[in-house]
């Protein structure tokens, strides 16, 4: 009589390992490298270079300011010897106004910048994002993790890196666009 419950158990953990093993290799656990998406994603290559280009041009727009406003630094240096003290005080007035107005807008350029730079990598990073949701369901993946290099994921299985289907998925989508 004894002996009953000790099979059962026995039977019973035996069960669920064998339960326990089945689950785990049935739900396969993959990762994409997040920053080789990023970088070989055709999109983010054009994005780039549309910023660089529009960040470019408010940068030489802040340089041509300036630019302008030395050359008056310079003439104002050259001519203040000949000014009188009221000129000469008018004169260093309207210089310090136009160096505070171009640092407020060097300023705000530079905000707008980033600001447009964030906005093109979160565009980047959503696109990718939709895709592994729609890859993940459309395989069968319970979980796609993504690895950063920042220390989320420290060792994988090359065999569960997913990184360069999913890129060539991506690109293909992005190409039918």
């Amino acid at each position: 009589m004894k002996k009953i419950p000790l099979y059962s158990s026995i039977a019973a953990l035996v069960i669920s390992l064998l339960a326990l093993y089945f689950s785990k290799s049935s739900s396969e656990l993959v990762y994409v490298d997040v920053n080789k998406l990023i970088t070989g994603y055709e999109k983010t290559k054009i994005a780039k270079a549309e910023f660089d280009k529009k960040a470019n041009l408010m940068k030489a727009n802040v340089d041509s300011l300036v630019g302008n406003w030395q050359k008056e630094l310079k003439n104002y240096e050259k001519e203040r010897t000949s000014l009188s003290p009221k000129e000469l005080k008018l004169k260093q007035e309207l210089l310090s106004n136009k160096q505070q107005q171009i640092n407020g807008y060097q300023e705000a350029i530079q905000k707008k910048i980033q600001e447009e730079d964030k906005k093109v990598t979160q565009t980047v990073i959503n696109d990718i994002n939709d895709y592994i949701k729609e890859y993940g369901k459309s395989h069968s993946y319970k979980i796609i993790f993504g690895a950063s290099g920042g220390g989320n994921i420290m060792y994988a299985d090359e065999s569960t890196d997913l990184t360069e289907e999913i890129l060539k998925g991506l690109n293909a989508e992005y190409g039918k666009k």
